[in-house]
């Protein structure tokens, strides 16, 4: 099987079980290789129980490890687990949430959230059917109790977060959205992910007042997209995208757009439009006071059922400027289907390949 530049760092070696922490080495775009998540001081920490106390977590809890623990760690499961948070899961520096190997599933109330936090990853996990959450007492990041405001229902919310990477999970079926990049966060992957079944599925930028999301900087790469989504895949406000070699199965009211005059260079993705309705990829807000500043281009992305990109006539081509480390080649759009085939969260053997 083909596999893209990610995958092909870690799912060929049969011995991944053993060095677990190789993935990390894997990341490109924005979040960089996540070098600072692994290292002799890193801990390792093994969920072996599905409940959640949100304000005092037990140890074997999958809350303890992701907000108690400080420092570098490893969170890994024992076993197959369904996951229903109490409060939503607000999720430590230098954390990783590695689920493969196992089934889990985060589902049926509060989700997935990174406040003030860096270098955190999350790979390998099943995050649905999310929903609003009431204003309340929660353990923070900082492994104290904090109290947390109305919470919208995401699958994962990012606030005020850096070098995130966010790959090969399955997000579907949440009250709000699937993915948010909010309030100036900023060096984000989001890769391999399967979205599915939504309505508003992946926002970037907080708001068209929040200027300080000019900064944002996120890369989508690889993921799967469809059926039955609806829109914002994504939608993006004052930064920057690169989305590239993405599988989008159909949309009904747009698959791209923005406000606030966004940049976003769209790369030899496979845009299949849905069968009836709107054949055209994006959709712009317009703004009388911002003139129009769009930034939305397409290279060498492929078109099927019609669909079209109405693109910024006459303006340049945003780089998405990667240094050495973020780099990666953006291959040709006839080869989405076989890149984006293992999206979502991996079914892994019990004998070696994942």
């Amino acid at each position: 099987m083909k596999m893209n530049v990610i995958d092909r760092c870690w799912r060929p070696n049969p011995e991944w079980r053993k060095n677990r922490p190789q993935l990390a080495t894997c990341s490109v775009g924005y979040a960089g290789k996540m070098m600072n998540n692994i290292g002799k001081d890193l801990m390792h920490y093994k969920v072996t129980d599905p409940t959640d106390d949100p304000i005092n977590p037990r140890p074997g809890t999958l809350r303890y490890g992701a907000s108690v623990i400080q420092g570098k760690v490893w969170i890994t499961f024992q076993r197959d687990m369904h996951i229903r948070l109490g409060k939503p899961l607000l999720i430590s520096s230098f954390t990783t949430i590695d689920g493969r190997g196992v089934n889990v599933h985060i589902l049926d109330n509060a989700c997935l959230m990174i406040s003030k936090a860096t270098n955190v990853i999350i790979h390998g996990i099943r995050v649905h059917n999310c929903k609003a959450q009431a204003p309340g007492m929660v353990m923070g990041p900082n492994g104290k109790v904090i109290p947390l405001g109305q919470v919208d229902g995401d699958a994962i919310r990012l606030v005020t977060a850096s070098n995130i990477w966010i790959d090969h999970n399955t997000l579907y079926d949440c009250q709000d959205g699937l993915l948010d990049v909010t309030r100036g966060s900023t060096n984000v992957t989001v890769s391999n992910n399967w979205f599915r079944d939504q309505d508003k599925v992946m926002l970037l930028g907080h708001d068209d007042g929040y200027v300080r999301d000019q900064n944002m900087k996120v890369t989508v790469v690889y993921n799967h997209f469809g059926p039955s989504c609806n829109q914002r895949m994504p939608r993006i406000r004052h930064g920057y995208a690169h989305v590239a070699n993405n599988l989008y199965q159909g949309w009904l009211q747009y698959a791209i757009g923005g406000s606030m005059g966004p940049s976003l260079k769209s790369e030899a993705n496979l845009f299949i439009a849905p069968k009836s309705g709107s054949k055209e990829v994006t959709w712009r807000k317009s703004s009388n006071t911002n003139g129009d500043r769009w930034e939305f281009h397409s290279v060498r992305d492929a078109f099927e059922n019609g669909a079209s990109f109405d693109v910024t006539k006459g303006g340049r081509v945003p780089k998405p400027n990667y240094s050495r480390e973020q780099g990666f080649k953006v291959v040709d759009a006839r080869a989405v289907r076989s890149l984006t085939r293992s999206s979502g969260a991996l079914r892994c053997s019990h004998t070696s390949i994942c």
